[in-house]
């Protein structure tokens, strides 16, 4: 007998047909001797309704209300979920989030969970009921009602099938599983049968809708296996677990964020503290910060660009009118007519040629690069928003997403811990008793000190820049690590830093001192013993001032950043090579990782 959890979304439980198809499924499982946790969401746009309710009442409303009256809207679904049960003569037993015992902490409209009490679920599951959990909601100390936010019943699923030593973790929505890409915007998007927690959290932070960013961090955690399917069918739909689909295939996903807004402060002083000065007072004032790139700077000034959503751009401007005084900039830009466009695969951490590959597909398409981040597993390009979708099918395109990989295995063989996701359930299921189950995991910092850097400044701000630089550079057979391109804010021109091996760094060099045959005025500098350094964990997205921390322990420790990018697993910088021993050991002592 195995125990699994299903979750149905708002969509999938919207009118009293749809709740008893899902209540259908439920008895289905229950009666092939599975015991099974059903989560709900509210029923359709009941959540809106009520939003919408008390916003005509009040133009500020509580949050400790909001929490009291979004919370009903589960608690209609789970009652006709138990009710549809016993019409088809089953026993299902409905509870809150209270009554489950889902403490979490007082933070209303954004909660997060601190223990789940597993005692009632398991006798009710005993004495052979199927439990219907309210999902988004649970319980603070003062036993005032709580919600989890955006994906909330996404987290309610999989927190309860952590703590219940579930087999897996089904997620019914109103699609089929996790795609390339969005199928709206591209209908040649491929459903792919397998994704690695680590490309699913890149995937949802870039607006893949499946699934919540916060839920896959929970599911990683503690290795829940995740099956996303069709409430509609019983199609296969797509497994998220530890491996990606293919060994061979550098790129699994792309996804575009169409409303971004680009931030450029002009002329920072390149000392130690900058950073940490400017991104502070960004979060002082809960700014979503995303794409960061701060590169080389040239007499004694550097550029920091970054991304923001395009509804926040009007506080981060209020932030930096004071930020820049401060750090003693010279000013800052925007631009708000921008997107972000990224390919995301673990196979890239190991695969040289992928960022020349990307770069090479948008300059064919005309389209041109304002900035460019990397990760272990991402490259994200910022371009004009009108260019977003003709870069998203070129990408798709060049790493022919639309095309299944072969040797892929079938979703049956993943299901029900054939995979060794848990590994012990039971010794993972001991360690949640009495932990904070969304406490921030930092579970690795690490320094690179065999690394060189390559700048290039005065870069012609139009397409195929990049891709020339990096065709002759994968030409060379060189493994290219962090790629930082920033927007200058003056005549239109970009700087182009890399890292790669310090081995390799002749063969950068050469292949940047290539490009002077094509453009006059590049400035061309290289670095040949720089350190990297990175903060990896689990909760980064979701716990935000890790980064802000980082560059405050290397401002106290005057040791001055050179590069900056970040991901939604790590955040890594570029520092001096002689800094760099010294900055790894303040990092671990403010990360408490040795």
């Amino acid at each position: 007998m195995a125990l699994i959890v299903q979750k149905f979304g708002g969509t999938s439980v919207a009118t009293s047909e749809k709740i008893l198809a899902a209540a259908r499924k439920a008895i289905r499982a229950h009666r092939d001797g599975d015991q099974v946790v059903m989560v709900v969401s509210a029923m359709g746009k009941q959540t809106d309704m009520l939003v919408d309710l008390a916003k005509q009442i009040s133009d500020c409303p509580p949050a400790r209300e909001m929490d009291m009256l979004l919370s009903t809207g589960e608690q209609v679904s789970v009652a006709l979920m138990a009710m549809a049960i016993d019409s088809l003569g089953f026993s299902g037993v409905s509870l809150t989030g209270a009554q489950i015992g889902i403490m979490t902490d007082s933070i209303h409209t954004k909660a997060r969970i601190k223990s789940i009490s597993t005692d009632r679920m398991q006798k009710l599951l005993d004495d052979g009921n199927i439990v219907i959990a309210a999902g988004f909601q649970g319980i603070d100390e003062d036993f005032n009602i709580t919600t989890l936010g955006r994906g909330g019943s996404d987290t309610t699923a999989v927190a309860l099938a952590a703590v219940l030593g579930a087999a897996t973790c089904e997620i019914h929505t109103d699609v089929d599983g996790v795609y390339t890409t969005d199928p709206r915007v591209l209908p040649e998007a491929r459903r792919v049968h397998r994704i690695s927690y680590d490309e699913m959290l890149e995937l949802a932070s870039l607006g893949a809708g499946v699934m919540h960013n916060r839920s896959i961090e929970f599911a990683k955690k503690y290795g829940v296996a995740i099956h996303v399917r069709s409430s509609l069918s019983d199609a296969d739909g797509t497994m998220i677990v530890t491996d990606p689909e293919s060994d061979q295939q550098a790129v699994c996903g792309a996804a575009v964020t169409k409303n971004e807004a680009r931030v450029t402060v002009i002329g920072v002083p390149d000392i130690p503290g900058t950073s940490w000065e400017i991104f502070s007072r960004i979060a002082e004032r809960n700014v979503t910060v995303d794409m960061i790139v701060q590169n080389v700077g040239a007499g004694g000034k550097a550029n920091i660009s970054f991304t923001v959503p395009l509804e926040e751009l009007d506080e981060t401007k209020s932030a930096l009118r004071q930020a820049v005084d401060e750090v003693g900039a010279d000013s800052f830009t925007c631009d708000d007519q921008v997107s972000k466009v990224s390919a995301v695969g673990l196979g890239m951490a190991a695969q040289t040629g992928v960022a020349d590959r990307m770069f090479a597909a948008l300059s064919e398409a005309g389209v041109n690069i304002h900035m460019i981040t990397t990760s272990e597993i991402k490259i994200s390009v910022l371009v004009h928003r009108d260019q977003a979708q003709a870069a998203l099918r070129a990408v798709h395109h060049v790493f022919a997403l639309h095309e299944q990989p072969a040797g892929v295995e079938s979703i049956r063989s993943l299901e029900r811990g054939e995979n060794a996701v848990r590994g012990d359930v039971a010794a993972i299921v001991a360690d949640l008793q009495g932990a904070d189950m969304e406490e921030l995991v930092i579970n690795d910092v690490s320094l690179d000190g065999d690394q060189a850097r390559v700048t290039i400044a005065g870069v012609p701000d139009q397409p195929g820049v990049a891709a020339q630089v990096f065709q002759q550079v994968a030409a060379a057979g060189v493994f290219v690590d962090m790629i930082v391109q920033s927007f200058d804010g003056v005549d239109g021109l970009a700087t182009l830093s890399f890292t790669v091996p310090r081995s390799n760094l002749d063969e950068a060099t050469a292949a940047a001192e290539g490009l002077r045959q094509q453009f006059d005025g590049l400035h061309i500098t290289r670095g040949a013993h720089v350190a990297k350094l990175s903060v990896s964990g689990i909760g980064l997205r979701s716990h935000t001032g890790v980064a802000i921390r980082m560059f405050r322990t290397l401002s106290d420790a005057g040791v001055n950043v050179a590069m900056i990018n970040t991901s939604e697993v790590r955040v890594n910088v570029v520092v001096a090579g002689a800094e760099g021993d010294r900055a790894l050991g303040c990092l671990q002592a403010a990360f408490d990782a040795q």
